[in-house]
């Protein structure tokens, strides 16, 4: 069963923001799909056995700070 984690990423305004985190976070392991709102600064992350840590850690090496 898939869930889903939710992060605020206040540092993302572009749609090469949007690119650079996607990129990081669909990279994990039990990744199933990701939601990148801009306007929200939102990232919504769909999959199984998601790893919160690694997840923030994905977000970070990104260049952006998840709340």
């Amino acid at each position: 069963m898939s869930t889903t984690l939710t992060y605020t990423v206040p540092g993302m305004h572009c749609g090469h923001c949007k690119a650079a985190v996607t990129e990081e976070v669909s990279a994990l392991e039990g990744v199933e799909s990701i939601v990148v709102d801009l306007e929200s600064k939102r990232v919504d992350v769909v999959g199984e056995r998601l790893d919160d840590a690694a997840i923030r850690a994905a977000i970070e090496e990104a260049g952006y700070e998840a709340a």
